[in-house]
């Protein structure tokens, strides 16, 4: 077993001056919230040499994924990425100046403007998935196949508690 980390430090020092607490789950927060700022990090590495950032990176993956013709509505595409309605905006605009995505109006709806993939689009954004895939391979390469399996059905149960609280707070905020 590894040594002592930041975490366990923490809830040491808590035990001590606080006893009556249990802080034992932040030895799963605490580390859940550390690896975020970890990867972020990681992931301005991975995206230096290229002229996206990790927002532009999901908006352009998702619309890449989507399949050809590589077009969704900006509601669409909310549904797949984690950013408001006004940063969307603000992002398919600054990727837009950049010719990453264009933009044209809905055939079915003319209120909607479609966002897809230019052909520099899908080059940017071919080259820098392959290396946030490399990343991520680097990233769980100290677990074994079993383990990452384990942890990614652990970390998806735990997201998919979350979603359900979401809805349940929605859900009283539209009877209140």
């Amino acid at each position: 077993m590894a040594g002592n980390d930041l975490i366990d430090n923490l809830v040491a020092d808590w035990k001590k001056e606080r006893p009556e607490l249990d802080a034992s789950a932040m030895l799963v927060v605490g580390r859940i919230l550390k690896l975020g700022k970890v990867l972020e990090k990681r992931m301005d590495r991975v995206l230096k040499d290229s002229p996206i950032c990790y927002s532009d990176l999901d908006v352009l993956a998702t619309l890449r994924r989507s399949g050809k013709p590589f077009e969704l509505t900006p509601k669409e595409l909310m549904q797949s990425v984690i950013i408001t309605s006004g940063a969307m905006t603000a992002l398919l605009n600054r990727l837009e100046k950049l010719g990453l995505i264009y933009r044209k109006v809905d055939k079915k709806d003319t209120r909607v403007k479609r966002a897809g993939l230019t052909k520099k689009g899908v080059k940017i954004i071919d080259k820098a998935i392959e290396d946030r895939f490399q990343d991520a391979q680097e990233t769980v390469s100290n677990f074994n196949k079993k383990d990452r399996e384990k942890l990614a059905e652990l970390l998806k149960q735990m997201a998919l508690h979350f979603e359900k609280q979401e809805i349940e707070v929605k859900k009283k905020k539209q009877r209140a």
